[in-house]
C-alpha cells in the first residue's frame, strides 16, 4: 500500500508523468478531438498511455480531464456528462496505478477570462463567480469519486482563478490534499504581473499542500520561477515543477518540442535542490523524458500489472508573374559581402538605445536592420514604427519580420500598405512563434495566413493587387524574405518548404543560428538549384549556459557539442563569452568567402557585440559568392 501523499511527499521527490494530450497526438488522435470524451469513447487508449508512464517510471500519474469542465464540455455538446467524464478518468488512471501510484484529478482553467466583470459572456448568458465555483465543484466531485488520491489544479494564469478552484476543493473533499500549479511565463511572473512567490503563499493560505509551477515557455523560465518560489521551501511547503520540453515549433502539421530528455533531466536536479519534490513533464514531454529523469533521479520503476481494459496544407500555387527583388535587394552594394545585422524592438518605450545601436551598424556598413515582430510572443514596441524611424535616421534598409500571429488577413494587407507608405522596402514573412508562451493575458494567435500565404500575399502586393485580385494603384517594392530552417541530418523537408515560398516570390531566406562552418557549406550546397539569396544566421554566444538554452529549449538551433563542453570549461561567465566571441570571429571568417551573405543577431539586444563583427566583415573586404550582384544587376535592366 502507498503511504498518505502528504506524509510521504514531505521527505521524498516523487516522479510525475509527462505531456498526455500531445503524447495522444503523437499516438495518432486527431487534432481537435475532445480527449477528455475518450474516457468513454476508447478508456483503452487513455489507460495505455497511462501504462507506458508508469513503466517509465512514474510515481504519480494524472489522469485525462484537464478541460473535463462545463464551459469546455459545452464546445463538445457533452456539458451534462462533467461528472460522468470526470469519474471515469479517475477510475481508468486507477486502474493503471495499482496499489503503488498516485492518482492525482487533473482540473485545468475553465476557460472564462478573468478578473469576472460585465463582458465576460458564456452562451449568452453573465458567467458569474457561483457560475464557476459550480464548474469546479461537480469537475472535482467527478474525480474523488472515482477515486483520486489528491487533486492537482495546473495551467491557471490567473491567481483569482485557482484560488476559487482550491476553496472549493476544501469544500468539496476536504481529506483530498491539492496541489497548485500557476503558468509563469517570464521573469518569474503571470501574464498580469503576479509575483510567483506571493501566489505561492496564497494558495498554501487557500489550502494547497504543495504549490509550483507547469507549461510556459521551456525550462529555463520554468527555473526562474522556481528560483523565485524556493523562499516558500522554509515553511515546510514542497515545490512542484513540470516544465515543458522547451519552445515548440511546427514542422509540417507537427508539434515539435526540441528539449532533449537529458537536458531536461539536468535542469530538473538543479529544480531538486531548490526545493522541488514533484517533478514531472508538460507539453512534450514524453515516457522517455519520464526514463531519463528516473535514471538520473535514481528513483526505482514501479513494476507495471498486465491487466488491460489537422488543419489542411497551405495551397502553394506557383505565381505566373515575374518575381520582383525590392528595394533592398536592388540596393545592395555590389562587390561585397551583404550584411544583415539584427535589433529587437525594446520591451517599453525608451526606444533611443535600440537607435544608437542602429546609427553605429550603419556606419560600420550593414546593408540592413532587422527587426522581429513580438518574438516569442512578448511585448515588444511595433517594429513597424521602429523600423521607419530607423530608416529616416541612418538611411539604412531596414527589414521588418511580419507574423501571421498577431493579425489577421485584413489586418495584415493594411499593415502591409502601410509599411510601403513608411518607406520599407523589406519584409521577412514568418508564421510566428505560439501564443502559448506569450508575457499578456488573453492573447491568442490568429493565423489568418502563415509564411507562405504572407508570401503570397506580399509578391501580389509587389504586382498590384491585394488578395480580393483588386488593385491598390500602385505596386510595392518589397524583397520578400523567407524563413529557413536546416536540419543537416533530415534536410528534405525544409528545403521542400523553402522551394515552395521561392516558387511564390521569397527572394531571400534568412536562416536560425548555425554555428559550424561545415554545417554552412553543406546547407549552400543543398540550396544551390533554388534562385534564392542565403543569409546564414550568426548568432555570438555569451555563455556556456546562453549555449545550453539554445540548443536544448531553441527548435531548430545545434550547438555542438565540442563548443559547449569547452565553454563549460571556465567557470566565469567573462571567459566564456571569450572563447564564445572568438569561435564566432573564427567562424565567420571561415564561411564568408562562399556565402551569399551574413545575418548577424545580437544576444540579448547587445548591438556592440554584432557591431564589432559588423567591422570584422568590412575589414576583410569578403565579397561571399557574388550572386547578390546579380539582383541588383537585374534592377538597373
Amino acid at each position: 500500500m502507498k503511504p498518505k501523499f502528504q506524509e510521504y511527499i514531505r521527505d521524498h521527490v516523487v516522479l510525475g508523468d509527462g505531456a498526455l494530450g500531445s503524447f495522444l497526438f503523437e499516438r495518432g488522435i486527431e487534432r481537435g478531438r475532445n480527449l477528455d470524451l475518450l474516457n468513454l469513447q476508447s478508456p483503452e487508449v487513455i489507460f495505455s498511455a497511462h501504462e507506458e508512464y508508469i513503466r517509465a517510471g512514474s510515481q504519480l500519474i494524472e489522469t485525462n480531464t484537464f478541460g473535463a469542465n462545463r464551459f469546455k464540455l459545452r464546445e463538445a455538446g457533452a456539458e451534462e456528462q462533467v461528472r460522468e467524464i470526470n469519474r471515469a478518468g479517475a477510475a481508468i488512471a486507477c486502474k493503471a496505478a495499482g496499489h503503488q501510484v498516485y492518482v492525482a484529478g487533473s482540473v485545468g482553467p475553465t476557460g472564462i477570462s478573468f478578473p469576472l466583470d460585465e463582458e465576460c459572456v458564456e452562451d449568452r448568458r453573465e458567467v458569474t463567480e457561483d457560475d464557476i465555483r459550480a464548474g469546479f465543484r461537480e469537475q472535482v466531485l467527478g474525480l474523488v469519486e472515482g477515486g483520486a488520491d489528491v487533486l492537482i489544479f495546473e495551467t491557471f494564469s490567473h491567481l483569482e482563478e485557482i484560488l476559487l478552484a482550491i476553496g472549493v476543493a476544501r469544500e468539496v473533499a476536504p481529506e483530498v490534499p491539492v496541489i497548485g500549479q500557476m503558468v509563469f511565463p517570464a521573469r518569474a511572473m503571470t501574464v498580469r504581473g503576479k509575483d510567483a512567490l506571493d501566489c505561492c503563499q496564497r494558495m498554501i493560505e487557500a489550502g494547497a499542500i504543495v504549490v509550483g509551477s507547469n507549461c510556459g515557455r521551456g525550462i529555463d523560465t520554468m527555473v526562474t520561477a522556481i528560483t523565485r518560489m524556493s523562499a516558500i521551501c522554509e515553511q515546510g511547503v514542497p515545490l512542484s515543477a513540470f516544465p515543458n520540453a522547451g519552445m515548440p515549433e511546427m514542422v509540417g502539421h507537427r508539434m515539435i518540442y526540441p528539449a532533449q530528455p537529458a537536458y531536461m533531466a539536468t535542469r530538473a536536479r538543479e529544480m531538486i535542490k531548490l526545493g522541488v519534490h514533484l517533478i514531472g513533464g508538460c507539453c512534450g514531454t514524453t515516457p522517455a523524458h519520464i526514463q531519463e529523469f528516473r535514471s538520473a533521479l535514481r528513483i526505482k520503476p514501479v513494476r507495471v500489472r498486465g491487466s488491460r481494459i489537422q488543419s489542411s496544407p497551405e495551397r502553394t500555387e506557383v505565381r505566373t508573374a515575374e518575381p520582383v527583388s525590392g528595394g533592398f535587394l536592388a540596393g545592395l552594394k555590389p562587390g561585397r559581402l551583404p550584411v544583415i545585422a539584427e535589433l529587437d524592438p525594446p520591451t517599453h518605450l525608451d526606444v533611443e538605445p535600440v537607435f544608437e545601436g542602429a546609427r553605429q551598424l550603419a556606419a560600420a556598413g550593414v546593408d540592413a536592420i532587422s527587426l522581429g515582430e513580438n518574438p516569442l510572443a512578448i511585448l515588444r514596441a511595433g517594429n513597424l514604427g521602429v523600423a521607419a524611424l530607423i530608416r529616416k535616421q541612418t538611411g539604412v534598409q531596414t527589414i521588418i519580420h511580419q507574423t501571421g500571429r498577431d493579425l489577421n488577413a485584413l489586418g495584415l494587407q493594411s499593415r502591409m500598405m502601410e509599411a510601403h507608405l513608411l518607406g520599407i522596402e523589406a519584409v521577412l514573412a514568418v508564421s510566428g512563434d505560439s501564443a502559448a508562451g506569450t508575457d499578456q493575458p488573453g492573447v491568442t494567435g490568429v493565423f489568418d495566413l502563415r509564411s507562405m500565404g504572407l508570401i503570397r500575399m506580399l509578391d501580389g502586393l509587389n504586382h498590384g493587387v491585394n488578395m480580393a485580385g483588386r488593385s491598390v494603384k500602385t505596386s510595392t517594392n518589397f524583397s520578400i524574405g523567407a524563413a529557413f530552417s536546416f536540419r543537416p541530418a533530415s534536410p528534405g523537408l525544409q528545403i521542400g518548404r523553402l522551394e515552395k515560398k521561392v516558387a511564390l516570390g521569397a527572394r531571400f531566406a534568412m536562416t536560425q543560428p548555425l554555428f559550424s562552418r561545415d554545417v554552412v557549406e553543406q546547407m549552400m550546397e543543398k540550396v544551390s538549384h533554388i534562385d534564392v539569396l542565403m543569409f546564414p544566421g550568426i548568432f555570438p554566444l555569451i555563455s556556456s549556459r546562453n549555449a545550453e538554452f539554445l540548443h536544448n529549449e531553441v527548435p531548430g538551433i545545434s550547438v555542438p557539442a565540442e563548443l559547449r563542453a569547452e565553454l563549460a570549461r571556465y567557470e566565469q561567465v567573462a571567459d566564456q563569452r571569450k572563447v564564445a566571441l572568438e569561435y564566432t570571429g573564427r567562424l565567420i571568417e571561415d564561411i564568408a568567402p562562399f556565402v551569399d551573405g551574413l545575418y548577424l543577431i545580437s544576444p540579448l539586444n547587445k548591438w556592440d557585440i554584432v557591431l564589432e563583427f559588423v567591422k570584422q566583415v568590412r575589414a576583410g573586404g569578403w565579397k561571399g559568392s557574388g550572386r547578390a550582384d546579380r539582383f541588383v544587376t537585374e534592377s538597373l535592366q
